[in-house]
């Protein structure tokens, strides 16, 4: 019997996240379920180098094989997809096959959100962090590793990607930070900021708003801001491996190896990722848009192209001055343009590429010997 949407498991499929209503489902969905007919809707739960564990139910996890060019799209032989096509934990796909050995993947449904960052490498390529999410929790410790500009771009990242950003500042039962001036700081950029001991389950309490049935959340922040520590609280049970931090500045090793989607027992899923060492923009952020107290006082600027270093009549500098901006803000200002900037370029350079090499027989003008493009032969 073909899948519909009137045949889904909504029961089940609501206890991993499910949140589409049948007389909702996109176009793309429905065109996917009826090219597939044999198939049924899991979600990606785990994804490692050596492949994807998806899930059905809420308390059984299947390795899944997924397609070829998934497995290859890392690498950049002609005609591979781009590493953001492929499926990332949090994402919805069909499955075939029997758990727990014949389940492959066969089609990823469209997603409705997803974090991204720029992957590491010379060449331009984007990562998706996670999927199908409503809330990104940006973990960050008040011990010696506390670091405002850090926060600063992953808030950038998440900026326009339709989801809700909430600052949780951990390890508040030692900090090193000044807590109230950290609190007061943050909170100006608009976001929900909430300082709390990881271990105290009173203190985890205070997410609740954000962990409500069928909702989806990520964890993203430094290895030891305490994602898995949290992650624990909040399951109620020891599931994430947690680890010390170095006291010389309070970083730590990588615990966690592996994006992975838990299921907490008020019914959210929360999604623990591994630290992430480098933040590349992908180049689509809109830096304006995350600090637009910055963005403000640069419209009062004397000239338009202002770079607010020595120019004469530059509001920026002029708020620094008087401490009304913090000097290290409007740094980081200038620092994530220049990201973003050079990343939106790699990006179009990119984009035209591909545009080029749809055009019939231009891609293989391109790769011809410089003999034959002048007509020696």
């Amino acid at each position: 019997m073909s899948l519909s949407a009137t045949s889904f498991p909504l029961p089940a499929l609501s206890a991993i996240g499910w949140r589409w209503p049948p007389q909702a489902l996109e176009p793309g969905w429905a065109a996917l379920l009826a090219a597939h007919p044999a198939a049924r809707p899991a979600r990606i739960v785990e994804q490692h180098r050596s492949g994807y564990r998806v899930a059905e139910v809420i308390d059984q996890v299947d390795p899944a094989e997924s397609l070829p060019e998934w497995q290859r799209a890392g690498s950049y032989r002609k005609g591979e997809i781009n590493p953001e096509a492929r499926p990332a934990v949090g994402d919805w796909v069909l499955v075939e096959g029997e758990a727990p050995k014949s389940l492959r993947i066969v089609a990823l449904l469209p997603r409705f959100s997803a974090i991204k960052r720029g992957a590491a490498g010379e060449h331009y390529r984007q990562q998706v962090i996670a999927a199908n999410i409503d809330t990104v929790f940006v973990v960050c410790g008040l011990d010696a590793d506390f670091n405002p500009r850090r926060i600063e771009r992953y808030l950038l990242l998440v900026a326009g990607s339709g989801v809700q950003p909430v600052v949780v500042l951990t390890k508040s039962d030692r900090a090193d930070a000044d807590v109230e001036a950290a609190l007061q700081a943050l909170r100006a950029l608009g976001v929900p900021v909430l300082a709390l001991n990881a271990r105290d389950p009173a203190a985890a309490a205070a997410l609740a708003p954000w962990l409500g049935a069928g909702c989806s959340v990520v964890l993203v922040g430094s290895s030891g801001a305490g994602k898995s520590t949290l992650s624990n609280t909040l399951l109620g049970i020891e599931k994430m491996k947690t680890g010390a931090v170095r006291e010389s500045d309070a970083r730590g090793r990588h615990t966690t190896t592996h994006r992975a989607l838990l299921a907490l027992p008020e019914g959210a899923c929360l999604i623990d990722t591994p630290g992430m060492r480098e933040l590349k923009p992908t180049g689509e952020e809109d830096v304006a848009e995350s600090f637009a107290d910055v963005e403000a006082l640069a419209e009062q600027c004397r000239f338009r192209d202002c770079k607010h270093a020595q120019e004469p009549g530059c509001a920026v500098r002029a708020a620094v001055e008087s401490g009304e901006l913090d000097v290290h803000r409007v740094a980081n200002f200038l620092k994530l343009s220049d990201e973003v900037a050079g990343a939106a370029n790699r990006l179009a350079t990119r984009l035209a590429q591909k545009a080029d090499a749809k055009v019939p027989g231009k891609a293989k003008a391109q790769y011809r010997r410089p003999d034959e493009r002048h007509g020696r032969h």
